[in-house]
């Protein structure tokens, strides 16, 4: 797969300061200037003020300068133009209005996470000790951005801007909803839902485990409980553990682990998912917020894109 990651993203919201102090106190490392760095990722948020909030751009990583080629053959078979520079590419996804790039960068080699030890039915990994989960202090630091979830008034034409433009992988079908789509080995690192206006639902941080969620969720919430929008609970699609925020802006955040990791060799069949498989196994079940954001009438009358 030529492209193998979701890079990074730039958000656009009206209140810079209270964005600002959302996503610091959600764990991301403040670089300033509205840029925010993950631990293994790097820069991967920019803030920027806006009307609105919106998605302002996406950046996905591909391998090398012939890739950007190939991207560029495969918009324009679907009848989207795109500009090639250096190392650079900039096409306008037509469903949301959204400018997506492609930047060529080396491919992210996360260090391998050591497991805490675990006890169970005949397995007694963990002795005269407490669990690290309830000892471990410190504050929370999401590790990289995992996916984004972008609703679009114009679906089939968004669908195939990733799909056959740019050939991102079908994971899952949520029927009459979205499609779950990857260009890394992550379960999804775009869904793209039908809406009937554009925007960005959530964007997705990985966290080392179900503890480190639990953990960041409580400090998230300690003073701020209003930030609350579901969880804890689990996808069936993509499998993860999750918990979703609210920024200041109307955006949802996610903390997410144990994301389905599929080989981009692999024979991975996707499944067309029904009422609540298509949004969780087991939790609570989703707030009505949830599935139709508060301001989505708000958007549509402003009638900035994304």
């Amino acid at each position: 797969m030529a492209l193998h990651r979701l890079d990074s993203i730039t958000l656009g919201v009206p209140d810079m300061s209270a964005a600002v102090d959302f996503y610091r106190d959600f764990g991301l490392s403040d670089l300033g200037d509205g840029r925010f760095a993950t631990v293994d990722g790097g820069h991967q948020l920019t803030l920027t003020p806006a009307p609105t909030r919106r998605l302002v751009s996406a950046v996905f990583a591909v391998d090398d300068a012939d890739d950007l080629s190939r991207a560029r053959a495969g918009l324009r078979q679907i009848g989207v133009e795109s500009a090639l520079a250096v190392n650079r590419l900039t096409a306008v996804e037509p469903g949301t209005a959204t400018p997506i790039e492609l930047v060529v960068a080396p491919r992210l080699d996360q260090p391998r996470y050591g497991a805490p030890p675990v006890n169970g039915p005949g397995r007694l990994d963990r002795i005269n000790a407490r669990a690290e989960g309830v000892i471990a202090d410190g504050q929370v630091r999401p590790r990289r951005l995992g996916h984004i979830v972008l609703g679009s008034p114009d679906f089939e034409r968004s669908y195939a801007f990733f799909a056959d433009g740019l050939g991102f992988k079908l994971s899952d079908v949520v029927r009459d909803v979205g499609v779950f789509l990857r260009c890394s080995t992550d379960h999804h690192n775009v869904l793209v839902q039908r809406a009937p206006v554009p925007f960005i639902h959530h964007s997705s941080w990985q966290v080392d485990d179900v503890d480190a969620i639990g953990r960041g969720a409580m400090a998230m919430l300690a003073e701020h409980p209003e930030r609350h929008v579901w969880g804890l609970g689990r996808h069936y699609a993509g499998s993860n553990f999750f918990w979703y925020f609210k920024d200041p802006a109307g955006n949802f955040a996610e903390y997410h682990s144990d994301m389905d990791h599929i080989p981009e060799d692999a024979l991975w069949t996707p499944e067309t998912l029904e009422g609540a498989k298509g949004l969780f196994e087991w939790g609570p079940p989703p707030p009505p917020s949830f599935i139709n954001p508060e301001d989505l009438a708000d958007l549509m009358i402003s009638g900035h894109p994304s």
